[in-house]
């Protein structure tokens, strides 16, 4: 379901974004942590997620990740929230080299309520989601029952369904 990018830069209504985050290189919790406190500024944080310490996914030849997951209401729409995401991650010092390798944070929109959107700079529902469980993992912690739109299964359903066995385990 194709979308155009005719909407405003901000919604009359406030909307339930669920955004991943992922650091693996220098001070991964603190780059984490500094990333939710920009993300704060963007609408009330709703749910946070505990830190997980995950395995490398796609590329396994690097350092263990920091993952985790909040859940925000916002106003702004989709695109301007990925521009925003964008602009945090260039802040904390994204430098994006290879293809699902290190990094000092990256930021995913995973999904923006139940919309769907199939762009090619913008695709919601995240389109690896239910594919990872460091994603799956902190995901279910703080919405477990929340429905895929495109999937039609809650979180709990898609991480007992995962393929990825790896290991997800929280950060003390």
């Amino acid at each position: 379901m194709p979308s155009n990018h005719t909407e405003p830069d901000v919604f009359l209504h406030e909307h339930i974004c669920i955004i991943g985050l992922g650091a693996n290189v220098e001070k991964k919790t603190d780059q984490i942590l500094k990333a939710i406190e920009e993300i704060s500024s963007l609408g009330n944080i709703e749910k946070r997620s505990a830190l997980y310490k995950t395995q490398p996914w796609g590329n396994a030849d690097q350092d263990f990740f920091i993952n985790a997951v909040v859940s925000i209401r916002t106003r702004l729409d989709p695109w301007s929230l990925l521009l925003q995401l964008i602009d945090i991650e260039k802040k904390i010092g994204k430098e994006k080299r290879i293809h699902w390798g290190p990094r000092r944070i990256d930021l995913d929109i995973l999904y923006f309520g139940q919309k769907i959107i199939f762009e090619k700079s913008l695709i919601i529902p995240h389109p690896f989601l239910h594919l990872r469980n460091f994603v799956l993992v902190p995901l279910e912690e703080i919405e477990p029952d929340f429905l895929h739109p495109l999937l039609k299964k809650t979180t709990k359903e898609l991480l007992q369904e995962c393929p990825d066995k790896s290991i997800v385990e929280w950060d003390k």
